[in-house]
């Protein structure tokens, strides 16, 4: 082989791993595109319906720590205990049980804090049209998802109304 000839091997080669070099900056290039489009894009910004409506079919469900002659009593009735104006069996007033038990799950399960997308709920539990527990926690907007539960008991009707503002 001739100089010549070794000169222009190698001087293919080097234009090969140049050009291997390139293709290699510019799939680097995209995948760091694709890394910032990922990365910037927002946690999740909104309250699904569905979680709002078992968040209520959960906490009716809870048990709280008010006891009856023979058990601790869900939510759901303690909430009649409250309406018939009935105590726990020790002694403590159903309805301020009811509001305690109802404001702690709301703030655990609902965190309000800074830089998340929650910014307030409201719980609402009506018989009869008449308010008997209220729990509203941060900011209301204009955003929110909200869910209804009607439930029956011997003639007393209760609506629970919650909305989860964002």
């Amino acid at each position: 082989m001739k100089k010549k000839d070794k000169f222009v091997s190698s001087k293919r080669s080097q234009e090969e791993m140049i050009g291997f070099a390139l293709i290699i900056i510019i799939v680097a290039v995209i995948l760091l595109v694709f890394l910032g489009i990922s990365l910037r894009q927002p946690q999740k910004e909104t309250v699904e319906s569905y979680e709002v409506d078992s968040f209520i079919q959960a906490f009716l469900q809870y048990t709280s720590d008010c006891k009856d002659n023979i058990e601790y009593l869900p939510i759901q009735k303690l909430v009649f205990r409250c309406i018939d104006n009935e105590e726990c069996a020790d002694g403590r007033d159903a309805c301020d049980v009811l509001n305690s038990t109802l404001t702690e799950i709301g703030k655990e399960s609902w965190k309000i804090e800074e830089g998340r997308p929650l910014k307030g709920f409201d719980l609402e539990i009506i018989s009869e049209k008449k308010t008997i527990i209220s729990i509203k926690e941060g900011n209301i907007t204009k955003n929110s998802r909200g869910s209804s539960q009607d439930f029956f008991k011997a003639g007393n009707s209760v609506e629970i109304t919650f909305k989860a503002y964002y």
